[in-house]
């Protein structure tokens, strides 16, 4: 029985499912996303919503333990600056996997897995909403005329 057994072997030894995962998620921050196995892909998400959660937190324990994971440095410095503005409030949900198909060689089912910008399209619809609410504003307010207010031509009315 698999009780508590987090995590796939998919017929890999320890040290190259550990490695593998390592330079996948590695690719994924880099390149924000990759194509994969459904298998791989799935699997992978794990990975990436923990690193992601500790580059929210942001402290140098968190920075020193994603640092132990992926591989290059400059991707570790880049995900620590965007993680918070970029992921925001919520808990999870950070990567998408959408199904391709099968591959080719094997007809393996291929899978795209990629980050999502959640802030970011938030901050795209806010900005939307309020030029669509200006240009609405805009509609509304009375143009203005070349006629002289009420208040002038009584007065002008009132000297003659």
């Amino acid at each position: 029985m698999r009780h508590r057994r987090a995590g796939l072997k998919l017929n890999r030894t320890s040290s190259h499912r550990i490695a593998m995962f390592r330079n996948m998620v590695t690719s994924l921050f880099k390149y924000e996303r990759i194509r994969t196995t459904d298998a791989k892909a799935k699997e992978l998400r794990s990975w990436a919503e923990h690193i992601i959660t500790l580059a929210k937190r942001g402290d140098v324990h968190a920075r020193r333990q994603v640092l132990a994971v992926m591989r290059e440095k400059d991707v570790v410095h880049k995900l620590f600056e965007e993680a918070s503005e970029r992921f925001g409030n919520i808990s999870g949900g950070y990567t998408r996997i959408v199904k391709l198909g099968k591959r080719p060689g094997d007809a393996a089912s291929v899978s795209l897995i990629e980050l999502l910008a959640i802030e970011k399209s938030k901050k795209k619809k806010l900005e939307k909403k309020k030029k669509e609410e200006a240009k609405t504003a805009a509609a509304a307010a009375p143009a203005p005329s070349d006629e002289k207010p009420q208040s002038e031509t009584a007065a002008a009315e009132d000297i003659v």
